[in-house]
């Protein structure tokens, strides 16, 4: 086996710099919901001493003065080029695994018999980057493991031009010997703690340690990772997405809500947003959670957070149905006198449809026609400009995050492409 792993370079930043040439080599930061802090930065901005989650208002004017350009999320912006990343990669290796919005495996089995690796690393960075506008780096190695240590060493030295291949062991070994042991795939912070006190700093290290050692000292997951380490497939590709457990959808406020009002429409919003993910995950819930909370980092403000759950009596897809469940949570999640910054909605217990059971004494409250009406409003929302809400989710919306330096929504709306003059 040979797998890559294709990683875009300081992702949220590069999509920025798509459609704005003029901001190559400038610092760049990207917002956090509201313009709280920063999420994400280009190397420029590391450069210049912007660190990961800073506070805006703090860095504000010495960034400016830098040159430095920030905007706000464009979760749109980036789902659509990360779509676009994705497809390119397909045209590139017959399985790919689209591991995060990033980040993507390739199965390369058979690719050595018609090319060099390293050339088809470099080939790929040039057709993603012609294709898409994103910049790329290209690890490979004979596990998962190892091409995200490729991967690492791709971005960690410039030399490489992008691309490090570990198909060999004695390059394998080189790097491993100086790749520090918390940069290895599946190995956190609290890991490197307990594996630095056996004495094992690197990942050469830990891949020369007993398994047998591993497995009684930490767990099978570790030592599948050393065996990984040793060029021993034990991570498969997984072409086709686990089915997720749970679905939260929540926001931070754009100001501080007092009112039922208020909290029973941003509900009813995230409500909507997260029953159209649940359809899309061809799935049906059976507990609906909300839960809203004040601000903690104001100590001047009554301090208060709660989360409440409703067991439905049959599992469901149906945004009526959640809604209805919601808007009575709320009321009771509510309470006058705080000011609360934020709230969400989780829907979790899911069910394939038609395997559930019903009770025999619980009478079928279940909607006619709730499929066709459901997948009608979801094509018509993904497919017109204008969408279809209920009336529960607001008009005005006045508790919406601020977005004050949002970019256009270049690809997803007519109104916002690119006007070249």
């Amino acid at each position: 086996m040979t797998y890559a792993l294709v990683d875009c370079n300081s992702f949220y930043a590069s999509c920025e710099r798509v459609f704005r040439p003029d901001l190559k080599d400038r610092p760049i930061v990207v917002l956090s919901n509201n313009d709280g802090c920063v999420v994400a930065l280009s190397k420029e901005a590391k450069k210049v001493g912007i660190k990961m989650c800073e506070p805006w208002f703090k860095i504000k004017d010495s960034f400016t003065r830098q040159g430095g350009v920030a905007f706000s999320s464009n979760y749109e912006l980036y789902a659509d080029i990360s779509a676009r990343v994705m497809q390119t990669l397909e045209y590139s290796a017959p399985r790919i695994e689209i591991y995060s919005i990033d980040e993507a495996f390739l199965d390369l089995s058979g690719v050595s018999s018609c090319t060099e690796l390293e050339q088809f690393g470099r080939e790929c960075q040039e057709k993603v980057k012609c294709w898409t506008g994103m910049p790329v780096r290209v690890g490979i190695g004979p596990t998962k493991t190892l091409a995200k240590a490729a991967s690492y060493g791709a971005k960690k030295y410039l030399a490489t031009g992008g691309v490090v291949d570990l198909s060999k062991k004695e390059r394998q070994r080189k790097l491993m010997s100086i790749m520090p042991i918390e940069e290895i795939w599946g190995v956190g912070s609290r890991l490197k703690q307990h594996l630095n006190k056996m004495g094992i700093t690197t990942a050469l290290e830990l891949a020369d340690t007993d398994t047998k050692l591993i497995r009684r000292r930490f767990s099978i997951v570790l030592e599948r990772t050393v065996m990984e380490l040793r060029g021993y497939p034990c991570i498969g590709l997984e072409e086709h997405p686990s089915t997720k457990k749970e679905i939260v959808v929540s926001r931070t406020f754009g100001k501080k809500v007092t009112t039922l009002e208020s909290i029973n429409e941003a509900v009813s919003d995230y409500a909507a947003r997260a029953a159209e993910k649940l359809r899309r995950e061809n799935q049906y819930c059976r507990v609906v959670s909300v839960f809203a909370r004040t601000n903690p980092f104001r100590l001047q403000d009554q301090q208060y957070s709660n989360i409440l759950s409703c067991k439905l009596n049959l599992p469901t897809n149906d945004t009526r149905d959640i809604l209805q469940v919601t808007k009575m949570l709320s009321r009771k999640v509510y309470k006058s006198g705080y000011n609360f910054i934020k709230a969400g909605v989780m829907l979790s217990d899911f069910y394939d449809k038609g395997v559930y059971q019903s009770d025999f004494f619980i009478p079928d409250s279940r909607r006619p026609k709730s499929e066709k009406l459901m997948k009608t409003i979801d094509k018509i929302n993904a497919t017109s400009e204008n969408r279809v809400t209920f009336a529960a989710q607001g008009v005005r919306k006045p508790w919406s995050m601020h977005r004050h330096f949002q970019s256009p929504k270049y690809t997803t709306n007519w109104d916002e492409l690119l006007v070249v003059s």
